[in-house]
Parts: C-alpha cells; sequence; structure tokens
C-alpha cells in the first residue's frame, strides 16, 4: 500500500512540475520565443530538465519576475559536477577576479564591466562572490553570472557548440590576445576549418583550440607560461632573467629592491602566471602530449623552446624601453603619477598612462609583446614577426626618440 501511495505522489509530482514548465513554454512562446525555441532543441529539453531546475518555480506571472533565480556553476554541478569542479581550478575560472585587480578598472565606464559592453563581456565568465552578483543585478546587468554559458551559449546549452574553435572567438581575439586570428589564420586552423565546410575530410588530422587547450573535455584551462608570460623561478640566462626582473617590476609585483610586492598575491590569486618549475613543467608536458598526437615528441618540444626564445627576444626589448622610461622619472624629466608605488611605470594601468611616452610603452608591453610569443605558440609565422617583434622594435625606437626629446627640451 504504502509503495502504491509514493508511485502516486512521484506521479502527481511529475504532473505538477510537467504543468508548471508548460506553462513557462506557454508564455514564453509569447514573450521570448528565441529561448523557448533554442531549449526545444537542447539536451535539457531531451532529459525532461525543465525551466524551474534552473530558475526555480516561484515565478509564475508576470508580477514576480523578480523572483526568477539566475544560474551559477553551482547550478549546473548539480548535473555537471566534475565539468564544473575542473572550471573552478582552472584559468577561466579566475577571469572576474583578474579584472577587478587591475589598478585602474574603477575608472572605466560602468557599461564596460558591470555592463558587460567591454573587459566584463568576456571576464563574466570567471566565478563571481554573492556580493559581485547582488552589486551586477543592482547595476542592471542581469546577465553574465553563470560562466558555463559563456561558451555553452543559452538556452541551447550545447557541447557541440562548446567544442567548436569558433566559441572561443569572440573572446580570443583583437588588442592583447589575438588567438583566434592566430589560430584560424595558422595551418592549424586553416586546416580545421576546411574539414567543417567539408573541403577536407572529418578524418583529418586538425586541432581546434579545444583540442590542445582542453584536451580530453579537461575544462581547467591553463597553458604553460600564463597571460603575462613571467614565471617563477627565473631564467637560468642571466640576461633574460635581469629582463624578466624588470618586467615583474613594471608589472608591480617586485620592487625596485627585487622583493615581492602585495600585487604579488593578487596574481597569485588570479592564477596568471607558474610560480614554480613543476607548475610550469607540469603544464608544459600536458602540451607536448597534446602535440605528440600528430607530432614526433622531438619536434613538439624543439617548436615550443622556439616559442620561449621569442620570449627571450621579446622582453630584452621591452626591458630596455622600461628602463628609458623609469629614468625620465629618476631625473625629473617625466612626472610619475601619484598612483604609481614604485620606481617603475605601471604596465597594468593600460590605456589610463598618462603621457604619450607611457602609453607607447604600454601599447609595446599588452599588445605587441603578447603578439610576438603567442603567435609562436599559435604557429602563425605573421603575427610573431609582422604584428608583434615589427612593432616591438619600433616601439622602442619611437621611445628612444621621445625620451631623447624630453631630455633636450
Amino acid at each position: 500500500m504504502k509503495k502504491k501511495l509514493l508511485n502516486l505522489f512521484i506521479i502527481m509530482l511529475s504532473f505538477a512540475f510537467s504543468s508548471y514548465a508548460q506553462n513557462c513554454v506557454d508564455c514564453h512562446k509569447k514573450i521570448t520565443p528565441g529561448i523557448v525555441s533554442d531549449w526545444e532543441i537542447s539536451k535539457h529539453h531531451e532529459n525532461d530538465v525543465d525551466c524551474a531546475e534552473c530558475h526555480g518555480n516561484k515565478h509564475t506571472t508576470e508580477n514576480d519576475v523578480a523572483n526568477v533565480l539566475i544560474p551559477t556553476p553551482e547550478t549546473c554541478a548539480n548535473c555537471h559536477d566534475e565539468q564544473v569542479a575542473q572550471f573552478k581550478k582552472g584559468k577561466h575560472a579566475f577571469a572576474w577576479a583578474a579584472l577587478q585587480a587591475m589598478p585602474t578598472t574603477h575608472q572605466l565606464p560602468m557599461a564596460l564591466n558591470e555592463g558587460m559592453k567591454g573587459c566584463g563581456g568576456c571576464h563574466k565568465i570567471g566565478l563571481k562572490s554573492e556580493a559581485d552578483i547582488k552589486a551586477l543585478k543592482e547595476k542592471g546587468a542581469g546577465f553574465g553570472v553563470a560562466s558555463c554559458d559563456a561558451c555553452h551559449t543559452r538556452h541551447t546549452f550545447s557541447k557541440k557548440e562548446a567544442q567548436q574553435p569558433q566559441a572561443c572567438q569572440t573572446c580570443h581575439m583583437g588588442f592583447d590576445h589575438p588567438q583566434w586570428e592566430m589560430y584560424s589564420s595558422s595551418k592549424h586552423g586553416v586546416r580545421y576549418l576546411l574539414k567543417q565546410n567539408g573541403t577536407l575530410p572529418e578524418t583529418t588530422a586538425a586541432p581546434s583550440c579545444q583540442d590542445c587547450h582542453m584536451s580530453e573535455g579537461n575544462h581547467e584551462v591553463r597553458t604553460a607560461w600564463g597571460f603575462l608570460a613571467v614565471k617563477l623561478p627565473l631564467p637560468e640566462d642571466k640576461i633574460w632573467a635581469a629582463d624578466q626582473v624588470t618586467i615583474l617590476q613594471a608589472l608591480g609585483v617586485l620592487d625596485p629592491d627585487g622583493n615581492p610586492t602585495p600585487r604579488l598575491d593578487v596574481v597569485k590569486g588570479a592564477d596568471v602566471a607558474r610560480l614554480t618549475q613543476e607548475a610550469f613543467d607540469t603544464e608544459r608536458n600536458k602540451m607536448i602530449d597534446v602535440c605528440s598526437k600528430c607530432h614526433s615528441e622531438n619536434f613538439a618540444k624543439e617548436e615550443l623552446a622556439k616559442g620561449d626564445q621569442m620570449i627571450k627576444e621579446a622582453d630584452h626589448l621591452l626591458a630596455e624601453a622600461i628602463h628609458i622610461v623609469a629614468d625620465l622619472y629618476k631625473d625629473g624629466l617625466l612626472d610619475q603619477p601619484a598612483g604609481y608605488t614604485y620606481a617603475f611605470p605601471d604596465l597594468l594601468t593600460f590605456h589610463d598612462a598618462p603621457t604619450v611616452i607611457e602609453q607607447t610603452l604600454f601599447e609595446m608591453h599588452l599588445k605587441h609583446r603578447m603578439r610576438t610569443f603567442q603567435g609562436a605558440f599559435h604557429n602563425n609565422p605573421d603575427y610573431t614577426l609582422w604584428y608583434g617583434w615589427s612593432e616591438m622594435v619600433r616601439d622602442l625606437q619611437e621611445i628612444k626618440e621621445m625620451a631623447a626629446d624630453l631630455r633636450k627640451n
């Protein structure tokens, strides 16, 4: 008798939820038909994952829209716990923290960050605190909370979509990280895109972004050199080590005496650099394993070493430029902004650097140095040379001439 009652309760509960879901669909087909059509072609729909599973059941009319729950990674973890756990350990999870840690983020218009029309539009993939989410909602963002939906876009949440290189294109392009442009015009990318359009057969060996950076579906996503291509311990090469120290000082991570600053804790927290040899080797070995699926291991190691070499060459140019600007501060020929804590230009102030010579240094670092080494690792010779190295050489010459004019006048 008890078993019959339990089964009856389950049937009634299922009917109640299906009825609730149908009410959502009937209403939203009129209000937001695109959302409904996306959900209807999704795996969620196929597996009876209805609206209440993600949005709760406290919104039933137009008068209680404020009760709609906006999904977070924890919502997704109810079914996809392994993927969410991997994501939380990787660099994407730290994207929001990295954005907030930049010293001049607060100077940007609200629409760019909280409004998701600039930095926030991509960095929203990062994990946020309850306070962050509350503030975003109060400022009218209304989205940018879930993280997972940056790649598995609403409301299809398609695994197949997230596995395509185009899923990475929106964020990984442009000024400081044009990985999409580098990849899609590299031989790797060309072969994959030709495979997509049917010119090459499905069995063609051609890697997507996910094949290299999310091997076997691992959502951790990190690289050996990290975003800024600085690491600890320093290189054995003494000149390169000195250049990296200079860059770390201009990033505000080390003080003029080479000692760690509070900003190092921010770098650790945002996971933008590998801070031990073991951490570097772990990521490098993962990439060698990936490359070795198509190439010999020796070839993979040699190609990655060439990328390391380009970082070394780029660092030497950038370090010289940093010292030129720092010497102008020291000699009183250039006013060091009050917010700069140490006797170096602050590369993380980005476009808020106050003079043309400091702006040129900012571009040399974040635009052209990035392209020099990222182009090398993405096997795109044009980006490495013309969009990267060549631009750095010209930046340095401009900085030298501007510094000479300041000293002359």
